[in-house]
């Protein structure tokens, strides 16, 4: 049986002599709907919240080599690395997620300290990004982006000068005020900048999702886009 492993923010579990069984790892994350019950209505009417639910993410664990000083190492690594982190493991090889710890760490020790097993949960975003997503693409003046997913994925976009870029059917100007080479969107948050430097006054419109399948790019110019591809 093949070992197998997780990486938490760069770090992976084998440094601490960390497997993991491949169980706990498969399930899809809940819609988010408000029910409303109506009097002298059968049923319920369901509203939509137009997003998904964290996930809770279990990796049962085990170590049975140096087991304390291991324990001990993994303990101060995971609580030094709290809050939202990048998360992968062996088992989804071509997939990431952002999780962070979301339970204490409660071991069963076995054979006098020389062993033990615990599990390590993880609450997680929604998504499963796809590691080809973090791939960036250069289109200029003109061009097709495909989404292989069934999910609307939010690029980041490096927009190269100033104009219109539209991506499908959303469209979004650059102010021709700009005094930056380039300004960058991201499109998850909703915000321009150039490095460290607010640039949200100097566009206007919509920023682009990528829809399932073919997105036709029209720019005067060059855009760099990283698509940022997701799936559940």
């Amino acid at each position: 049986m093949k070992n197998h492993y997780f990486n938490f923010n760069g770090t992976d579990s084998t440094d601490f002599k960390v497997g993991i069984y491949g169980t706990g790892v498969f399930n899809a994350p809940k819609r988010s709907v408000d029910t409303v019950k109506v009097p002298g209505r059968n049923g319920a009417l369901t509203i939509d919240n137009g997003y998904y639910e964290n996930i809770s993410v279990t990796y049962p664990c085990y170590i049975v080599e140096d087991f304390q000083e291991n324990i001990d190492a993994l303990r101060a690594f995971l609580m030094a690395n709290h809050g939202y982190k990048r998360l992968e493991d062996s088992i989804h090889p071509n997939e990431y997620r952002i999780g962070r710890l979301s339970k204490e760490i409660d071991v069963d020790v076995k054979g006098v300290a020389k062993a033990g097993e615990f599990d390590l949960v993880f609450d997680c975003k929604p998504q499963r990004f796809l590691k080809s997503g973090e791939a960036t693409t250069s289109i200029t003046t003109s061009g097709t982006i495909f989404n292989p997913t069934r999910f609307n994925a939010k690029p980041l976009i490096r927009v190269h000068g100033t104009g219109t870029l539209t991506i499908g059917d959303y469209s979004i100007t650059i102010d021709s005020a700009l005094t930056q080479s380039y300004v960058d969107l991201d499109c998850e948050l909703m915000d321009a900048y150039y490095g460290s430097i607010n640039l949200n006054n100097y566009v206007s419109g919509d920023f682009p999702e990528l829809v399932p399948g073919a997105n036709e790019i029209t720019y005067d110019g060059t855009i760099d886009i990283t698509p940022n591809w997701w799936t559940l």
